[in-house]
């Protein structure tokens, strides 16, 4: 990939999108990962005012030390980025209190991890609608279009997608090529949902490298016989979660009214 190339390509897109928007700038949501460094640096390069706002809830150390270093090598060498820290411990513990306790203990689990996504959601679009700037999606392009592995009007509820046509490697390209720290570069992906270091593969199943195989033998409907028992696990996992989460990829279905009903 000509990743100098890729990242001119996008910085463009973003300047565009932002003049035809009539908007002032982007916030973009950190959270110590390669996508958001990625989004936030190409965000930056645009000249535009950019806020990168840090939203904990009871976030492991290691993730909240590798958002506030990016955040720190960003500000100190583009004069147009500022940030803020918002502390959303508390809001979700009220959150969760608040919510009726259930048997089902697995499946409140997982409406948590997304309403968590959610109230970092809505933090974003307060830091926009109070400067006027738009909401700078990370999601990468097997996340968003492949396995559906983000929250739905969470990480999902954004204006617009400047990194959702690369693959997690070629985010990973592009990030080398904007000398995005070590730190993040070597990290183990995560969604820092669940106030630990699980990863995504933990939660996944399959690495990055194996799901974008999976996609491209998928889109490419290649004969399945001759895989390997690996390679048809993860062609299962990248297809069920794919079919899964279809609701996610898909616009709103909208029930029309015939003309003779109306």
């Amino acid at each position: 990939m000509q990743s100098d190339k890729v990242i001119g390509h996008i910085v463009q897109w973003l300047k565009d999108y932002l003049a035809s928007s009539g908007a002032k700038g982007f916030v973009v949501g950190i959270s110590g990962g390669i996508d958001s460094a990625v989004t936030s640096a190409l965000a930056a390069r645009t000249g535009a005012p950019v806020l990168l706002i840090e939203m904990p809830i009871h976030q492991h150390p290691s993730q909240v030390n590798r958002a506030w270093k990016h955040i720190r090598e960003l500000e100190s060498e583009f004069p147009n980025v500022n940030s803020a820290s918002v502390q959303l411990s508390g809001i979700f513990d009220a959150f969760v209190e608040a919510m009726p306790k259930v048997e089902k203990a697995g499946a409140r689990d997982m409406a948590l991890v997304n309403s968590r996504a959610r109230i970092r959601m809505t933090t974003l679009y307060y830091f926009a609608g109070m400067h006027g700037y738009l909401v700078a999606g990370t999601g990468n392009k097997i996340e968003d279009f492949g396995v559906g592995f983000y929250t739905k009007y969470g990480d999902g509820g954004v204006d617009l997608s400047p990194i959702a046509d690369l693959l997690k490697s070629e985010v990973y390209e592009v990030g080398a090529a904007l000398n995005v720290n070590e730190e993040i570069m070597n990290a183990a992906p995560t969604d820092g949902l669940w106030g630990d270091d699980r990863t995504d593969e933990d939660q996944i199943g399959a690495s990055y490298p194996e799901l974008e195989w999976a996609m491209k033998f998928d889109q490419l409907k290649q004969d399945p016989s001759a895989i390997s028992e690996r390679q048809m696990q993860v062609l299962k996992i990248y297809k069920r979660l794919n079919k899964a989460n279809q609701h996610k990829m898909i616009p709103i279905p909208v029930c029309t009214i015939p003309p003779d009903l109306r």
